[in-house]
């Protein structure tokens, strides 16, 4: 199986939201970091929170990713895992929750991978995040802005969304 290399990154954006005392900061990472989980995990394990750090991955039109960095535990939590025909990201995430790539005859569906309960703990349970990640009508960066409103910072994240352009 083939990955593309997909060199129109425009829509493509990572960040990180964590709490400082009673309120959430949201900051933009390199847009490398959208491409490489093992650097997006440390820049997360680097800002320390008190309640996790969490990634927000945009890639495209096609899927997002989250993670969390919570003390030494990491959760993924991967919006369609078919993603992972194209994307080299999606397939280290696959690697990482050491689930293997979809088959051609699952191809057509678009299903999740990794930690449904991710955010939990924050407000956002489990059938709410697989109904968001299911939606097609959604982007990725509408399900994140979706997802954050539901944390509660959503206009910290749409003011790092705006600076973006």
């Amino acid at each position: 199986m083939t990955v593309l290399d997909h060199d129109d990154d425009s829509g493509d954006f990572a960040a990180v939201a964590f709490r400082e005392e009673e309120y959430w900061e949201v900051d933009l990472l390199p847009v490398a970091l959208v491409h490489d989980l093992k650097g997006l995990i440390h820049a997360l394990r680097q800002q320390p929170s008190i309640s996790g750090t969490i990634g927000l991955v945009s890639v495209g039109d096609d899927f997002f990713v989250l993670v969390r960095v919570y003390g030494g535990e990491v959760s993924l939590f991967l919006s369609d895992v078919t993603a992972s025909v194209d994307w080299q990201v999606a397939r280290d995430v696959l690697d990482y929750l050491d689930i293997d790539q979809p088959d051609d005859d699952d191809l057509d569906q678009v299903l999740p991978a990794g930690d449904l309960s991710i955010v939990a703990d924050l407000g956002l349970d489990e059938m709410e995040l697989g109904a968001l990640a299911g939606d097609l009508d959604l982007y990725p960066d509408e399900v994140l802005a979706s997802i954050s409103e539901r944390l509660g910072f959503a206009q910290a994240f749409q003011r790092v969304l705006d600076a973006m352009g």
